[in-house]
């Protein structure tokens, strides 16, 4: 007689069955991580100092206590400088990377960032405009705000272009984007080619990302723009996985297409140009990290979207800390090293694609 195995599972042929971890627990873990790396970008710098002292001026500071019982610098170190800089860090990564996994969702295609839809170039194009005329309207706030003004305004002018809901479609508001952003990237070079030997450092250097003017200020000017970001990217979840089954598909189950592109253009244009405008032109986290996270707990976007955020927060709190002490008390630009990662990673990805399309 032969034996049946009570369990099917067990039985079941291991080809082509991938059992992903819980997203619960894997957002346990990248948050986890996130909170170690914030830790570690407050003690590590040119002055370094003791976890235990850290937790406790900062819970001091929290609470309303009194910081006397500690150094007056070493106060200042932790509260006005490292930890509003990893703060920022953090919601920077995040914006950027939950912005990467919407927009890759939205296109279907795991390539697309948030520079597809125009708003890290349009940015970029708003600051440099600011750093050569020498604009001063908003006193130190002049260059960030006229970076989230071209941001989004950039990617306003994308969508009226590209009509996607006139029967554009998907497609031709991707293809318009690029369009846009290459008269991007030419008006940002004759910028830079009229830019002063001043001007050119300033610009070369935002262009590449930096968090050296991160401040309590600027976290409070990006916070309600990454909320609000986030809270409708969140709530828009479901709306990508319909998407995914394409457009055609996704209307015949009762969605709207067009109300939901919008709402998704709008959201990931106010939490990027919020991200570029506070520490300039960062690529690939959007790219790399959600592919990374949907390798791990697949393409569905209710845990997609937060673990991607938690992912793409820990990359930059880590980049910034390689950034501060590589060469102190020089910083190197964060963009070069999510370049180094996001490079090779990008052709692994045309290579794993082409692949693909072969077979």
């Amino acid at each position: 007689m032969t034996k049946v195995d009570a369990n099917p599972r067990a039985s079941a042929p291991a080809i082509g069955f991938v059992r992903r971890p819980p997203g619960i627990i894997v957002a346990g873990i990248f948050a986890g991580l996130l909170a170690l790396a914030l830790v570690a970008g407050i003690v590590i710098g040119p002055l370094s100092l003791e976890p235990g002292e850290v937790l406790r001026i900062i819970f001091s500071k929290l609470t309303g206590g009194s910081a006397a019982g500690f150094d007056e610098a070493t106060v200042h170190v932790v509260w006005e400088l490292r930890l509003p800089r990893v703060i920022q860090a953090a919601i920077v990564g995040a914006s950027l990377a939950i912005a990467g996994a919407a927009l890759q969702g939205l296109f279907g295609n795991a390539l697309a960032d948030p520079g597809i839809v125009g708003v890290t170039s349009g940015a970029s194009l708003g600051a440099i405009m600011a750093i050569v005329l020498g604009l001063t309207v908003f006193g130190s706030w002049t260059v960030p705000l006229m970076s989230f003004i071209f941001g989004v305004g950039t990617t306003a002018l994308i969508y009226v272009l590209a009509r996607p809901g006139r029967g554009g479609g998907t497609v031709q508001l991707l293809l318009v984007g690029i369009a846009i952003t290459a008269i991007g990237g030419s008006i940002n070079g004759f910028f830079t080619y009229i830019a002063d030997t001043t001007e050119l450092e300033s610009i070369v250097y935002w262009s590449m990302g930096s968090l050296n003017r991160a401040s309590w200020e600027s976290i409070a000017a990006a916070l309600p723009f990454f909320i609000i970001g986030l809270i409708a990217l969140m709530s828009l979840a479901r709306a990508l996985d319909v998407l995914a089954l394409g457009e055609k598909q996704a209307k015949h189950v009762g969605l709207n297409v067009k109300k939901s592109r919008i709402w998704l253009v709008v959201a990931t244009a106010i939490i990027v140009a919020a991200a570029v405008a506070t520490a300039g032109s960062i690529g690939f986290v959007g790219l790399v990290i959600p592919h990374i996270v949907r390798m791990i707990v697949g393409p569905g976007h209710k845990w997609l979207l937060p673990i991607s955020a938690l992912g793409g927060g820990l990359m930059i709190v880590v980049a910034d800390i390689a950034a501060r002490t590589l060469n102190p008390p020089s910083e190197v630009p964060i963009g070069l090293f999510t370049g180094l990662v996001g490079g090779p990673f990008f052709m692994w990805l045309l290579y794993r694609n082409q692949k693909n399309q072969r077979g």
